[in-house]
């Protein structure tokens, strides 16, 4: 098997971006693989505009996971607040269990703490996504008990299915890259 490629993405990914991350959560399509949110969440999960913004912020980067070519998954770092945040992860959901998130994870992590020396990776998952949070915490990630509410009426977020959506932040400590 092909190993994984990593790149920095550019303008001209935007669209590839928005079609992997929508097959990975919203629609049909992403009930292929696990990390699917269509039984609670509607709507668009990302747009041009907004993945825009985070290709030309500071201390930001899209990841993508390619391989021969095909991409298959992708992720947003960023430093906020002197902490990684991780988000915008994706998988295809062909390529869901095979490896490549735990891969991708990894990556980020190491480009976290050895481009921008962040002590550790803080992500936001909605918090009834039980299966979703216990993956992360086989990766060494932990419930903060941090709550955020969801934004409901903002579109950009999607079309919520229910009424008791929350976010919880999930951190983990990076280990320092000489």
């Amino acid at each position: 098997m092909d190993t994984l490629t990593f790149r920095t993405a550019t303008d001209a990914d935007i669209p590839a971006l928005i079609d992997l991350v929508t097959r990975a959560y919203r629609g049909d399509a992403s009930r292929a693989g696990w990390t699917t949110e269509a039984d609670i969440l509607d709507g668009e999960r990302i747009d041009a505009q907004s993945l825009r913004v985070q290709l030309e912020r500071p201390r930001s980067v899209v990841l993508l996971a390619e391989r021969a070519g095909r991409l298959l998954a992708c992720c947003h770092i960023a430093d906020e607040d002197g902490h990684g945040y991780f988000g915008m992860f994706a998988v295809s959901p062909t390529a869901q269990g095979s490896g490549v998130g735990k891969q991708v994870m990894q990556y980020a992590e190491r480009h976290a703490s050895a481009q921008w020396r962040l002590p550790s990776m803080r992500m936001t998952v909605i918090d009834c996504r039980d299966e979703l949070i216990a993956f992360y915490e086989r990766r060494g990630y932990a419930r903060t008990g941090i709550k955020k509410p969801f934004p409901y009426g903002d579109e950009r977020f999607g079309i919520p299915k229910r009424d008791d959506l929350r976010f919880e932040v999930l951190e983990k400590p990076l280990e320092a890259v000489a």
